[in-house]
């Protein structure tokens, strides 16, 4: 007998994924909406007129939840067609409905109308646990925003920025995600009951011609499911177009998920930040003393995967022939699930390392003060220029002074001593008591601290009250 350790198993299942996203790309849930799928058809047939019962319908309520796997697979085997041998297994759960199963369907009725209700729950828990993600970063946001810390440009040293405002940033992003996501979700319409090629050509001939009832056939359909419609025109599948469309959405996700990583693990280089650590955690197996950013390393390993998924479901959609081929299938249930399992445990960790992100400010304004008389020297000047100095003569003997204090550094691993400089020349009239109080990292981190409250009042907290119900706990698991 094979044991579970001699197979593969997906670290999604194992290490990564949280379990009620899973749940959403699992076989029950795939085939007991399958079941509604096909209670769908049957009460809306009813309606309209067809030869269904309502005693047929409640034998098909009574055993929505029932899957009888041992049926369904061992007819597989004889027939080798899935969704065939499931309207079996369910015909031989509910023989006096057995005749109505399916009436009109083709296979994709079930398929792919399932397909789009997964993506829907499955966005429904990415966008949940977003807003967690925000909400987080958002305190963090307001409790660090007039903190200043010295900003990159080419990670190299800039002007000052706050410890807050930097985590607008990283909020920002992820808001135009949610955005990008709830306008998929606006407009996602059902596929809906088109038949073997779109034409609904069998429910033509069920309903006698009856466009007015074949149509109002998918209204109650979609209605019955939660869609406020089901597309207009489609093949025999709906639009491969969607899968793509909502991967490039995750794609997104996993970019700014990746930023936020790879800043962190940056600035836990630099000393000024760090993740989470809990108390027996070993960083490395040869240097103890080591504190690895493996969360936000684990995050950024993960994106990287779901920004090179998406081209999966593009080049599907470009090679659909004409009313459907089946080149997508086995590519489709792998590349859209996988997607979701991969934004889910990115966004699991991205919810630990945010609610737990340890600053340190002392590391932070020692390396604010040892960059911010360079960055003072335009103060500097300008008021030496209102105690009579000349301009220019002043900026060439501050830039001589800024660069030999930047080669103590650099070359002789020294201090910064550009005040002590600029103080000890003769052509300045200032005193190093004067220069001193230019050297406030608060006058240099200019509307930081306001951008943030702005922010959070115009971006954030929209979001919060549309998405954010109860406080999600991470389900890290490694």
């Amino acid at each position: 007998m094979v044991s579970n350790k001699d197979k593969y198993i997906s670290p999604f299942s194992t290490r990564y994924a949280s379990a009620e996203m899973q749940e959403i790309f699992s076989e029950n849930f795939k085939f007991r909406t399958w079941k509604r799928l096909w209670i769908a058809l049957a009460k809306a047939e009813k309606e309209l007129g067809l030869d269904v019962t309502q005693e047929q319908i409640d034998e098909l309520i009574a055993f929505k939840d029932e899957i009888d796997y041992e049926t369904a697979e061992k007819r597989e085997k004889e027939c080798r067609h899935d969704v065939m041998s499931h309207v079996y297994a369910y015909g031989k759960q509910c023989p006096k409905a057995e005749s109505i199963i399916h009436l009109g369907a083709t296979s994709c009725y079930v398929c792919d109308n399932t397909d789009v209700i997964i993506m829907r729950e499955a966005s429904n828990i990415v966008m949940k646990k977003c807003a967690q993600v925000i909400k987080n970063l958002s305190e963090f946001a307001e409790k660090y925003k007039s903190l200043p810390c010295l900003a990159y440009t080419h990670l190299q040293p800039a002007q000052l920025t706050t410890v807050g405002k930097r985590a607008t940033l990283w909020m920002y992003e992820l808001i135009q995600d949610m955005h990008n996501l709830q306008y998929q979700l606006d407009n996602l319409k059902l596929l809906g009951s088109k038949g073997t090629t779109g034409t609904q050509a069998s429910f033509v001939e069920l309903f006698d011609g009856d466009e007015e009832k074949i149509k109002k056939l998918e209204e109650l359909i979609a209605k019955d499911m939660g869609f406020d419609a089901c597309v207009t025109v489609s093949g025999q599948t709906y639009s491969r177009k969607t899968d793509s469309y909502f991967l490039a959405v995750l794609s997104g996700i996993a970019q700014s998920a990746y930023k936020f990583s790879n800043d962190m693990r940056l600035l836990q280089s630099f000393e000024e930040c760090e993740e989470p650590f809990e108390k027996t955690q070993i960083g490395s197996s040869a240097m103890p003393y080591k504190r690895n950013p493996m969360r936000s390393e684990r995050i950024s390993s993960l994106a990287r995967y779901v920004i090179a998924d998406y081209i999966n479901p593009a080049m599907t959609a470009g090679t659909q022939w004409f009313e459907r081929t089946l080149d997508d299938s086995a590519n489709k249930r792998i590349s859209v699930a996988e997607a979701f399992l991969a934004i889910d445990s990115i966004l699991n960790i991205y919810i630990n390392v945010s609610s737990g992100i340890v600053v340190y400010d002392k590391v932070i304004t020692r390396r604010v003060m040892e960059k911010l008389p360079f960055m003072a020297t335009e103060n500097i000047m300008m008021e030496s220029v209102k105690m009579g100095g000349n301009r220019q003569e002043l900026h060439e003997i501050i830039r001589v002074h800024s660069h030999a204090a930047a080669a103590k550094v650099k070359l002789e691993g020294g201090a910064n001593d550009l005040i002590d400089r600029i103080a000890a020349d003769e052509n300045i009239s200032l005193t190093k008591e004067d220069i001193i109080k230019h050297l406030d990292p608060s006058k240099y981190t200019g509307r930081a601290p306001s951008q943030v409250d702005e922010f959070i009042a115009a971006e954030v907290t929209p979001v919060l009250e549309k998405y954010y119900k109860d406080e999600i706990k991470s389900e890290l698991k490694v």
